[in-house]
């Protein structure tokens, strides 16, 4: 009788441990276009607040993740989308560049390459798992890998790219807005 009352235990305590919510918090997050975009909020490089809420809805919202302030490949596709700033212009667009970088890394970056849009720190990596993006080991602070979202009007994930190509992403996300802006049309 005691070794069912210890297997009884056992079994028990494994569940607490394997327990639903658990098993959802271990789930990676996999968003397709279509599916709603998650909420989320950052500090931007300015140091101020950021909310999804209070942007998305209200225009398309051009969230890229990249993995690092002053590397070679993320300078070129922040530089690439502040010189295409003239072709995002009155299309309701805001362009978001995410990393695990530091607010003070942000304002750095920003001024070095005369960045004109907002950039967010992400340090714990917590808007990049929201939005599935896969995390790289980065020593003392969080990389992500390169991926590009395109948020709609409605709030709705309207193009993902998990490969993106540093120097072409401004372009390609300019032909995703183009699109959706001929079909409201």
């Amino acid at each position: 009788m005691s070794h069912t009352l210890t297997l009884f235990a056992c079994l028990a305590a494994l569940a607490m441990v394997v327990s639903p919510a658990a098993a959802d918090e271990a789930k990676p997050v996999v968003l397709e276009p279509g599916d709603k975009a998650p909420e989320f909020a950052g500090d931007t490089d300015e140091g101020k607040p950021w909310k999804s809420a209070d942007h998305v809805g209200e225009k398309i919202v051009v969230l890229y993740f990249y993995p690092k302030d002053m590397t070679p490949g993320c300078t070129k596709q922040a530089c690439t989308y502040r010189d295409m700033q003239k072709d995002f212009e009155g299309k309701d667009v805001e362009i978001i560049g995410v990393s695990g970088d530091t607010v003070e890394s942000h304002q750095e970056f920003k001024k070095a390459h005369d960045l004109n849009f907002t950039l967010l720190a992400d340090p714990k990596g917590e808007i990049a798992k929201a939005f599935g993006v896969k995390l790289l080991a980065g020593g003392d602070s969080i990389i992500t890998s390169r991926w590009t979202f395109v948020i709609d009007e409605d709030g709705k994930i309207a193009y993902k790219n998990e490969k993106v190509d540093a120097a072409k992403d401004p372009t390609t996300v300019l032909k995703v807005i183009e699109e959706l802006e001929a079909k409201k049309s």
